[in-house]
């Protein structure tokens, strides 16, 4: 616990925090802290505005938890500040505790890994969003939930990885595997092709780095609706549809969109430029996930209309 020269020194800026928010109309105040507390304390001082606090300590969270406040558990420990900050708000944002397009105001470690240092006003973009198994439960689908969040997760890996440094575009296509193997033709060698099905299960963490090693070739994945990896290096051939889609997407994305057109399987794909993460369904973009690393920036979100092709 931290000693009470420092709950002195912290007690100016969360006070001036929820001073801050009644001003803006902020939903929330998030602490990001790494010592304890007076809870108590705290939330007598914050009146009506809901705090949120988040840590990588579970004494932290345990604390502030039993004086009734809200808590995230970090998950990356090596992340910068801002990657933090960007976790714990997503996490918030699917948690429903605040809206999309609502402001938070944060208090931080800016500067200082010491001593808190930094308030600032976020304000959430109305894209602003975190994938969740009730937003894949809402899809009308054949293909299993395990086997769509299996994909989904991968593909925010690689949209957040790349590999070697590198940035990676990819797509899967997932689901009704026999029509889309009819709808689309090899690039090059098949690297899946020649194994074991057991041994192309996504549901094996080994088979998923394999995936993000492969992801680098041009082509598409073909995963059926038991989560094996049918095919990869696929080209969509599919018949042209009429589609409408945002501007600034690429031949990957249209593929995708036509595909899941064409078919009953569900299209997602991995934007090299941006890391974006979209699953396309009957055409259309369904759920865009962004990825922490690279898509995430607090000066502000360029819209889709203006982007550049992906």
């Amino acid at each position: 616990m931290v000693s009470t020269r420092d709950q002195r020194s912290i007690l100016p800026y969360y006070v001036a925090a929820f001073s801050l928010a009644g001003a803006v109309e902020a939903e929330a105040v998030l602490l990001l802290l790494d010592a304890e507390l007076d809870w108590a304390e705290l939330a007598a001082d914050s009146g009506k505005i809901p705090v949120i606090v988040t840590s990588f300590h579970e004494a932290v969270l345990t604390g502030a938890a039993a004086a009734g406040l809200g808590i995230i558990q970090l998950e990356i420990p090596e992340a910068t500040v801002a990657d933090r900050l960007t976790q714990a708000i997503l996490e918030a944002v699917s948690r429903e505790w605040v809206k999309p397009g609502a402001s938070v105001v944060a208090v931080y470690s800016g500067f200082d890994s010491e001593a808190m240092d930094s308030i600032s006003v976020i304000r959430l973009n109305e894209r602003l969003g975190k994938l969740t198994a009730r937003d894949l439960k809402k899809l009308e689908t054949r293909v299993p939930l395990d086997t769509l969040k299996l994909v989904v997760d991968l593909a925010v890996d690689i949209g957040r990885e790349g590999r070697e440094g590198k940035p990676v575009g990819t797509a899967f296509i997932v689901g009704d595997h026999r029509k889309v193997l009819e709808e689309t033709r090899s690039s090059v060698f098949d690297l899946v092709k020649g194994y074991p099905r057991r041994e192309r299960n996504l549901s094996d963490v080994r088979v998923r780095e394999s995936i993000k090693e492969i992801a680098q070739m041009d082509g598409a994945f073909v995963i059926a609706s038991d989560g094996t990896v049918e095919a990869s290096c696929r080209i969509i051939d599919t018949a042209p549809v009429e589609l409408t889609m945002t501007t600034g997407l690429g031949s990957r994305h249209f593929s995708a969109a036509a595909i899941s057109k064409n078919t009953e399987a569900l299209a997602v794909t991995v934007s090299e430029t941006s890391g974006t993460v979209r699953l396309f369904q009957n055409g259309e973009v369904v759920l865009r996930i962004e990825p922490f690393r690279r898509a995430m920036k607090w000066k502000g979100f360029q819209a889709e209309s203006t982007a550049q092709p992906e």
